[in-house]
């Protein structure tokens, strides 16, 4: 089943290459969404796929982060099909 995640990185998320490589990840997984920095230093995420890929996205992301993550906020929801990529917005 399709999920959908939105989550918000804060800790020193920003100007460490994060969106980038949350790009090529969720390339690699089939995950469709986007990611973005915001003005108070965190970065946010809008993210849908299979849960199980979702899950992966977010292991590998705590795992090449986690020195830079001090706190991470997940809100879970069912997928409404809106993206058809994984981009870098503003």
């Amino acid at each position: 089943m399709k999920q959908q995640v939105h989550v918000y990185y804060s800790g020193r998320v920003q100007g460490v290459g994060f969106r980038y490589t949350a790009v090529d990840l969720a390339e690699s997984l089939g995950i469709t969404g986007w990611v973005r920095n915001l003005s108070d230093g965190r970065v946010e995420i809008l993210a849908e796929a299979q849960e199980d890929d979702l899950k992966i996205f977010l292991d590998r992301i705590r795992d090449g982060f986690s020195v830079y993550i001090r706190n991470t906020q997940i809100d879970w929801k069912p997928a409404i099909g809106e993206f058809s990529d994984f981009t870098i917005t503003n």
